[in-house]
């Protein structure tokens, strides 16, 4: 049984390539790991040096059907808010719904305009109005 579920949770790590990004007290060139827990519905960052679970950023989706999701909501601490972390979880829910041939529903404010500020990834197709 553990290792059944521990087989459901896979990790991406993201490397932010953009724009010098300052994270406090991460430098720019943080790694930031971001985890699908397929078993929870969730996308999760946990920068290394602020590794206590209140530290977790969270995207929570839920399945409406075997083909759709429900993006329902991103939650990203104080400490590490404004420095593009609600990105990358956005964007790991994103090729999670490419990956896996799925459309959604996007309850969440922040995904829907993430998705709005992104058209050249064509994500739009995979969202149901």
């Amino acid at each position: 049984m553990a290792l059944n579920i521990s087989s459901r949770v896979t990790a991406l790590t993201l490397r932010l390539r953009s724009n010098p990004v300052t994270f406090g007290t991460l430098s720019s060139s943080c790694r930031l790991k971001v985890e699908h827990d397929r078993q929870n519905q969730r996308f999760t960052v946990t920068p290394s040096s602020l590794a206590r679970a209140q530290e977790r950023a969270v995207l929570q989706y839920r399945f409406i059907s075997e083909k759709e999701v429900d993006l329902m909501s991103t939650y990203v601490p104080e400490t590490f808010r404004s420095q593009g972390v609600a990105a990358l979880l956005s964007q790991a829910a994103m090729d999670f719904l490419v990956e896996e041939n799925l459309k959604a529903h996007v309850s969440c404010w922040y995904i829907k305009k993430y998705i709005e500020d992104h058209p050249r990834q064509h994500y739009k197709d995979l969202v149901i109005t």
